[in-house]
């Protein structure tokens, strides 16, 4: 059984910060693609970024130049810094791990204040 856990997610005030992180913990062997997502209220999940094991990125075009993701592989963590928050980016923001299926954490909100 693969478990995500994800921390770090909190209220602030457009224009500041906030890091999120994900722990992925259970019978892994190796993790691929690693990412976030979001959701907002009423709004359809969404893709934030994703890394590869390799350390490829990809970017939501709303997020380039604000989120930067990375990961771990000891630690089976995969980072999200997210600077310069906009009231838009307020949603749930779940962890996606890929091994031999797609695994989901239980998500942690973000609202962003204007």
């Amino acid at each position: 059984q693969v478990q995500l856990v994800e921390s770090g997610g909190g209220l602030v005030q457009a224009g500041g910060s906030l890091r999120l992180s994900c722990t992925a913990s259970g019978s892994i062997f190796s993790i691929n693609t690693m990412g976030w997502y979001r959701q907002a209220p009423g709004e359809q999940r969404e893709l934030v970024a994703t890394v590869t094991g390799g350390g490829n990125t990809n970017y939501a075009d709303s997020v380039k130049g604000r989120f930067t993701i990375s990961r771990d592989n000891a630690k089976k963590t995969v980072y999200l810094q997210m600077n310069s928050l906009k009231p838009e980016d307020t949603a749930v923001y779940y962890c996606n791990a890929l091994l031999l299926r797609p695994y989901w954490g239980q998500g942690t909100q973000v609202t962003v204040s204007s």
